[in-house]
């Protein structure tokens, strides 16, 4: 019974040394959370736990915004939350799975099973419009698959929240929050889904800003020429 105790003990103890080392070493670190309802504020009280991470400016530009996300992980899917420091709302658009990454524009890369180029893409603008696809790379000959089905619990569920200003184009704003919901069951087939304590994704988050009149990028893990560079996406680690 005794060594028992302490066997238990010494694997707890393990686990957390192997997780302050993957910190060390600059992996995200997704920490299990109970699912809620997400409302675009990120005011539910489990994020106060998490660290926000901060992205890179990949460009020139005099109006370097702050732009970090957070992560967590249930039994039922993933959760992100993402900031974006702004000034003006630049994007028209509207309409789902279209070209939105040409307006403002926040994006979340998951790949799931780092041995495989295939991996998912998801862009969430601050009028709340979104593009959902699958992407397969093959030695960076990709293009994007629209998922089928996208209904019912398969759908992600998404909320933004507009900081000092109206859901608008044109408007004068201080930033935007996207609050994102991904259901495992989106990601049927994929592998490793759902993920469990210590399995590894690969993925990146990227935001564009227009506000300059020019393409302005953000990265987790910056990448040299295009956000599909899947051999510079970091590491995901699940508590």
């Amino acid at each position: 019974m005794v060594y028992s105790f302490f066997l238990l003990l010494g694997n707890f103890l393990l686990s957390i040394n192997n997780m302050a080392e993957y910190k060390d070493n600059e992996h995200l670190v997704v920490s299990k959370c109970n699912d809620f309802e997400i409302n675009g504020l990120g005011d539910n009280a489990q994020w106060n736990d998490v660290s926000w991470h901060d992205m890179t400016i990949m460009d020139k530009t005099e109006d370097n915004y702050s732009t970090k996300f957070k992560m967590l992980y249930s039994d039922k899917g993933i959760y992100v939350l993402g900031f974006c420091e702004d000034k003006l709302l630049t994007t028209d658009y509207k309409t789902d799975q279209g070209d939105i990454w040409n307006g403002d524009v926040f994006e979340v890369f998951l790949q799931t099973d780092s041995g495989n180029p295939l991996y998912f893409e998801y862009e969430i603008n601050a009028l709340n419009t979104e593009l959902v696809i699958l992407v397969p790379n093959n030695n960076g000959d990709f293009f994007g698959w629209l998922p089928w089905h996208y209904e019912g619990e398969r759908k992600v569920k998404k909320a933004i929240h507009i900081h000092d200003g109206i859901a608008e184009s044109g408007a004068k704003i201080s930033g935007w929050t996207a609050e994102i919901f991904f259901p495992y069951s989106l990601f049927k087939a994929l592998k490793n889904v759902p993920p469990k304590s210590r399995t590894e994704w690969k993925g990146n988050f990227y935001r564009m800003d227009y506000d300059t009149g020019e393409r302005i990028k953000w990265g987790w893990k910056p990448v040299k020429e295009s956000f599909h560079e899947y051999d510079n996406f970091g590491s995901i680690i699940f508590q």
